[in-house]
């Protein structure tokens, strides 16, 4: 009998479909200064790592001259607008597999590099808070994925043992935050391009379907 008894997963771009949404974001705000990212080299440079530490590299690369905190306090309050007055879509076969594995009894977290306001404003619109029994953001660790803390607390929180928990992850930043914290991760991603990258994590999926024929028939769950 499976061990397995809770399921953490990343937020964006794992259960949401909000990358084109961030990238949508960062180019209307740096409309101001005359830059406008690409969308390949957004998905390449910038997708999955913390709105601080693109902010920095924006700033640096593009030779803006503004006050790093205040340039992210602007940016992160458009993004916090955009959560709350938008519908964000989930990514393919993620809520049948939310329901499903709720309805068996698993325990559900998110663990996420955006902060908790934004999370909050998510699914407040999107109505799927019932499913998560605990949320940790950027607002509640110090060190933001690579970094292992953030799954750390998690298990901590939830008071279980690394091995009784699977993560769900989409990016190389998020991958190496989970299997540092030593839990066994999955790499769900529909962008085959990227999976060259993602290769390191114990297994890799195009989409939530593929995941949970997987754990099924592997008996896993």
């Amino acid at each position: 009998m499976s061990n397995i008894k809770a399921l953490l997963f990343d937020l964006d771009g794992t259960l949401i479909d909000s990358e084109k949404f961030h990238f949508d974001c960062w180019n209307e705000f740096l409309s101001q200064y005359h830059v406008a990212l690409d969308f390949k080299d957004w998905l390449s440079n910038y997708a999955g790592i913390p709105l601080p530490q693109n902010a920095k590299t924006i700033i640096g690369k593009f030779k803006i001259e503004e006050n790093l905190e205040e340039f992210i306090e602007k940016r992160e309050q458009l993004t916090y607008d955009g959560f709350r007055t938008k519908d964000i879509a989930l990514m393919p076969f993620a809520l049948d597999f939310i329901e499903y594995f709720y309805d068996k009894g698993l325990t559900l977290a998110v663990v996420t590099a955006s902060p908790r306001i934004d999370v909050e404003a998510v699914f407040e619109r999107n109505g799927l808070a019932k499913y998560f029994s605990l949320f940790i953001t950027r607002t509640d660790v110090s060190k933001s994925k690579p970094d292992p803390e953030s799954y750390n607390i998690c298990v901590e929180k939830l008071g279980l043992q690394k091995n009784e928990c699977i993560v769900f992850e989409d990016t190389v930043n998020g991958v190496k935050s989970a299997m540092a914290a030593g839990i066994t991760t999955y790499a769900i991603q529909n962008n085959i391009r990227a999976h060259q990258k993602l290769k390191m994590a114990d297994q890799l999926f195009l989409n939530f379907s593929h995941a949970k024929s997987y754990i099924l028939d592997q008996g896993i769950l």
